[in-house]
């Protein structure tokens, strides 16, 4: 028997959202300083949400955001605070 494998997606699993806070607390912490972790999780929590629901709420085109937020991305820091708000969720800082 010949074994099949899908790549893993992250959104697959994101039901709650409590589980998107969990999964962006964690690459938070886990990001290497790059951003990069962050947008990709930040990625996978609007494809669970709604991309299309997420793009009507910060006012920016679905294909804009899919762009900002891909590996390459490179989006202003107010495009991502208005994709955390549009989700629900708030970042806060405490003492590492």
């Amino acid at each position: 028997m010949k074994e099949e494998f899908k790549p893993f997606d992250a959104s697959e699993y994101l039901e709650t959202i409590e589980d998107m806070a969990g999964y962006l607390d964690a690459c938070l912490d886990e990001d290497t300083g790059d951003g990069m972790l962050v947008r990709l999780a930040l990625k996978d929590i609007a494809r669970a949400y709604g991309m299309t629901q997420i793009a009507r709420d910060t006012g920016l085109g679905r294909e804009s955001l899919y762009k900002a937020l891909a590996r390459g991305g490179n989006p202003e820091f107010a495009i991502i605070m208005k994709v955390i708000k549009a989700l629900g969720l708030k970042l806060h800082a405490c003492t590492a």
